[in-house]
């Protein structure tokens, strides 16, 4: 499986990273590993302009990441289009590896758009009672909170629920108001 790093659980500089590891970064310029990066985006459930959006997609281009990790991403029909834009002008830029993160199964269209979809992030707690209807063998989950005695079972079982890529980690977002929404 691989692993991604998001922002609020960056390893540990002791950890010997591999081809199978990305470190999703907050801002560019804040480089705070040499590693393969995905830029974050917040495309606030659907919320931002197109236009600042993709200039986020500009400035990571320039900042030299190998992708995008586009976070708080919708997750209906509606959402689509913009969602498909972006990674379309993405492309264009270079940037071709592209993770969405809605965190939660998407409407079948988003399927086409030939990205990595992260169906999962949330806390250890929901993940175990999680039935994981609507995601594929292959989707990323992001369980975070796990105690960590539990991260081994929680790396196992994250295994056997078919996720492609993901982590389980101890550590928590920041949690506010605007990021419990989702659309």
């Amino acid at each position: 499986m691989k692993t991604l790093f998001p922002p609020y659980a960056h390893p540990s500089p002791c950890l010997e990273l591999d081809a199978d590891t990305w470190i999703v970064r907050e801002q560019p310029g804040d480089r705070r590993t040499l590693h393969q990066s995905l830029g974050r985006i917040d495309l606030d459930w659907g919320s931002r302009s197109l236009a600042d959006v993709l200039s986020d997609v500009d400035a990571w281009r320039a900042d030299g990441v190998e992708g995008l990790f586009l976070d708080r991403a919708p997750a209906g029909s509606g959402g689509v289009g913009p969602v498909a834009l972006t990674v379309r002008l993405a492309a264009r830029r270079g940037l071709h590896r592209v993770v969405l993160n809605p965190g939660v199964p998407t409407h079948p269209l988003y399927r086409d758009l030939g990205v990595r979809i992260c169906t999962f992030e949330g806390p250890w707690s929901a993940y175990q009672s999680w039935d994981g209807d609507g995601v594929r063998p292959g989707d990323g989950h992001i369980v975070h909170g796990v105690p960590a005695p539990l991260l081994t079972a929680a790396r196992r079982l994250m295994g056997r629920r078919g996720a492609g890529f993901g982590l389980a980690t101890d550590a928590a977002p920041r949690i506010t108001a605007t990021t419990t929404s989702r659309g």
